[in-house]
């Protein structure tokens, strides 16, 4: 399922491809997509099968998935196989924008981090933007 997000304002442009003008201060509008990540219990641990990069405090130009280096926010970096990730459909350089319906496009990577293993859950709803998501939404469109 596509939708589109309205986020909190976000000083920094996205890189996603998306072609929606960025004025800082004003909300930002980009396609994404719902994923819903069942976590897997293993003794006391709950694994999601993914690791995540970036944030507020981070260095943007150290960012893999940033075309101009300037982008702060937080990114799926790897995804274990066949993991719970990576069966709910979840990729490596997806932008997560929302977990479980809170913001994550001004946050730490700690305050990310948190928000994703909070032990009380058990499923973490994901809506994330990928490279090419705006572009495939228009297609289908045609």
């Amino acid at each position: 399922m596509w939708t589109s997000y309205p986020s909190v304002p976000n000083m920094e442009p996205f890189d996603n491809n998306c072609t929606l003008p960025v004025v800082p201060g004003q909300p930002v509008t980009a396609v994404v997509q719902r994923i819903e990540i069942h976590k897997l219990r293993h003794a006391d641990n709950l694994i999601l099968g993914f690791s995540i990069g970036g944030g507020m405090d981070q260095d943007p130009g150290q960012n893999p998935f940033s075309a101009d280096k300037t982008d702060k926010g937080i990114y799926v970096t790897r995804v274990t196989p066949q993991g719970p990730a990576e069966v709910a459909g979840l990729k490596m350089g997806d932008k997560i924008m929302q977990v479980n319906g809170w913001d994550m496009t001004m946050v730490t990577h700690d305050q990310a981090r948190k928000r994703l293993t909070k032990k009380k859950e058990d499923v973490v709803r994901l809506l994330v933007t990928r490279k090419g998501l705006e572009q495939a939404v228009k297609n289908a469109m045609m």
